[in-house]
């Protein structure tokens, strides 16, 4: 893992002072990494709070279907204005004011009397976290330099994929304890208290930043983007759903067309001297570009695999959200072990880490399919060969998330890092959304209607060929150093 910067060979007041600035440096880290976890963790969660939820208020299926799409379609819909705004008005402020927002919807959440004030309060919750989250990325990329950056975006990628990897057994542990009673509520008071405290620490620890170049908000940039987005987005998560109508294919048609407008629009802006929302510079860089691909495809492969995780656990096994939980204890420790040694993984093996990681989720998930498919009558799995392989696939997605963001920036300039956070972030929830589109359309098309535990061991083996096919990708995008610019060191 990468090491601290050496001490300062200066005495006296000036290297005290010094030594200070680099401690609060790392103290920051954690804290505006609070942003990142309850960010994603609310992606997940949710799915273990719908049941007793839905009774509790006595919601509708499309009332509880908007609590899971109002959220991921509002937070992504925002993402690039979100990343600008904090170049232009201060990194530190615009988080601030998007953790004080996700915090408080969190309490609306959690204190909803009926269906549509959960609904509502989701989309603020969405809204909320489209401003707090690229700023995390944009201080990351800005506070840290030299080797401490790979270190930092480590700690970013540990953040991101243990709030993916640990939302069942969270919720399932929070409402299993049933704290005062709340039950369900839990799953969304429980941010209240870790965002105060992380608010309270924010204006000590983090300091303030924002881009010399960014003069003025693109609003007709906003205009083009967030209904492209919507367009988008919407009929990704609904489609499957509501039995892929006509509506959804001339959506995503309309917004190829706005998108395309939009980056007309953004290159226009840019050659006259403005500020647009995603600056085009940003894709002449090689890392950048290349970096967006394995992106793609590693997030439509994250997405996925969660969710046929947890419908076979759930629905296939009958786990209880506990139980659930419990079973992906195995990816998550060996995640998390990955992620802490990515630093040392990295120095020693360069961006080639990232085809190693991808190469390792292969073998775990093609292993995982071969076990799942063996389900008979008896409706068990062969649980020590499942949590084997289960592991494997964890070290596998951990070798390759902590990196990735640092890879992918490692020439970006950091006056862009608005810019650049916003896309990426952008892409990581697109990517979701598709993936678990196309996902489902494999999955329930091989469950059939007979609904055993060998149908959804079937139906899981099959939604696995789709998720080793994006790592198929990675491994060739990544592997490939004429896509990437250099890495420090190199010619």
């Amino acid at each position: 893992m990468s090491k601290l910067s050496p001490p300062s060979l200066a005495t006296g007041p000036a290297a005290a002072s010094a030594d200070r600035r680099a401690d609060r440096r790392w103290w920051a880290l954690p804290v505006i990494l609070t942003g990142t976890f309850m960010t994603i963790l609310d992606f997940f969660i949710v799915n273990v709070a719908i049941p007793s939820a839905q009774s509790d208020l006595h919601a509708s299926d499309a009332q509880i279907q908007f609590v899971v799409a109002g959220y991921g379609t509002a937070y992504a819909s925002g993402l690039i204005t979100g990343g600008r705004l904090g170049d232009l008005y201060g990194r530190r402020r615009v988080f601030a004011i998007g953790l004080t927002a996700f915090t408080a919807s969190s309490a609306l959440c959690g204190l909803a009397v009926n269906a549509d004030m959960l609904v509502a309060s989701r989309v603020l919750q969405g809204l909320a976290a489209a401003l707090m989250f690229p700023q995390v990325l944009s201080i990351i990329n800005v506070t840290y330099t030299g080797a401490d950056r790979p270190r930092a975006f480590s700690g970013f990628g540990v953040a991101l994929g243990l709030a993916s990897v640990s939302g069942q057994l969270i919720g399932g542990l929070l409402i299993a304890a049933n704290i005062f009673g709340l039950g369900w509520r839990t799953c969304f008071l429980v941010n209240v208290p870790v965002g105060a405290a992380a608010l309270a620490l924010l204006p000590v620890l983090v300091a303030e930043s924002r881009s010399d170049q960014a003069r003025r908000l693109d609003l007709a940039g906003i205009a083009y983007v967030v209904p492209a987005l919507l367009l988008l987005l919407v009929p990704l998560v609904e489609g499957r759903e509501s039995g892929w109508p006509a509506w959804t294919w001339l959506s995503l048609a309309a917004a190829v067309a706005v998108l395309g407008l939009f980056l007309r629009q953004q290159a226009l802006l840019s050659r006259r001297g403005g500020t647009p929302l995603v600056e085009p510079s940003l894709f002449r860089d090689r890392s950048f570009t290349s970096g967006l691909i394995t992106l793609l495809a590693v997030y439509m492969g994250m997405a996925s695999l969660m969710l046929i995780l947890a419908l076979f656990l759930q629905d296939g096994l009958h786990y209880s959200a506990l139980q659930s939980g419990v079973a992906f204890l195995p990816m998550g420790v060996t995640f998390f072990a990955a992620s802490k040694y990515a630093g040392r993984l990295t120095a020693a093996f360069g961006r080639r880490t990232l085809t190693y990681g991808a190469a390792t989720v292969i073998a775990g998930e093609a292993g995982l399919a071969v076990t799942t498919a063996a389900i008979h009558g008896d409706g068990k799995v062969d649980l020590p060969l499942f949590s084997l392989f289960m592991a494997v696939t964890g070290a596998g997605i951990g070798a390759v998330a902590a990196p990735l963001i640092s890879q992918i920036l490692l020439g970006v300039d950091p006056q862009h890092a608005g810019s650049a956070s916003g896309v990426l972030s952008t892409v990581q929830q697109v990517a979701g959304a598709l993936g678990v589109a196309i996902l489902g359309i494999i999955f329930y098309g091989s469950l059939g209607d007979t609904g055993t535990s060998s149908a959804y061991g079937h139906a899981f083996a099959a939604g696995l060929l789709w998720t080793i096919s994006l790592a198929v990708v990675t491994v060739v995008v990544t592997a490939r150093d004429r896509w990437w610019a250099a890495e420090p060191g190199q010619g």
